[in-house]
């Protein structure tokens, strides 16, 4: 089994930055693509940001140039940095990892998810 915890999220006021951060634990033999995805009340899921190895990050149109993602493979963790953040971002923020387990099955897997307030 496979667990996301994701940690970072909280108020903050327009123009200001936060840092979700993203650990994968568990029966992890390989992490293909990690991300986060986020929903605001009454909209549907979308995705923020994708990374996937041996390939340039993916970014909604949104958040480009506002968002950075990283990746740290060796503590298996995903990071969105989010600068100048508009009360538009205001959303749970969900991790999602693609991940291959010690007993080579393949599976997306997702985090609690973790609230992000920004005030106008």
């Amino acid at each position: 089994q496979v667990q996301l915890m994701e940690s970072g999220g909280g108020l903050v006021q327009a123009g200001g930055s936060l840092r979700l951060s993203c650990a994968a634990s568990g029966s992890i033999f390989s992490i293909n693509r990690m991300g986060w995805h986020r929903q605001a009340p009454g909209k549907q899921r979308e995705l923020v940001a994708v990374i996937t190895s041996g390939s340039p990050p993916t970014y909604a149109d949104s958040v480009k140039g506002r968002f950075g993602i990283s990746r740290d493979n060796a503590k298996n963790t995903v990071y969105l940095q989010m600068n100048s953040l508009k009360p538009e971002d205001t959303a749970v923020y969900y991790c999602y990892a693609d991940v291959t387990t010690r007993s080579q099955s393949r599976s997306g897997y997702w985090g609690q998810g973790t609230q992000v307030t920004v005030s106008s």
